[in-house]
């Protein structure tokens, strides 16, 4: 259980730097093109991540 605990944690963190490094890429225009400013990518990786 702890074990399987900790695996979901790391496959988490990992989609949240993969999200982070990929919205990080987008221009300003790109973002606003899908509705978010660069200061939302932390909250939107994160919300990604645990979905």
């Amino acid at each position: 259980m702890i074990i399987a605990n900790i695996l979901e944690l790391l496959r988490a963190w990992r989609r949240y730097n993969s999200s982070l490094r990929e919205l990080n890429q987008l221009g300003d225009r790109e973002l606003s093109d899908i509705g978010i400013s660069r200061s939302d990518i932390p909250r939107v990786a994160w919300e990604n991540a645990h979905r």
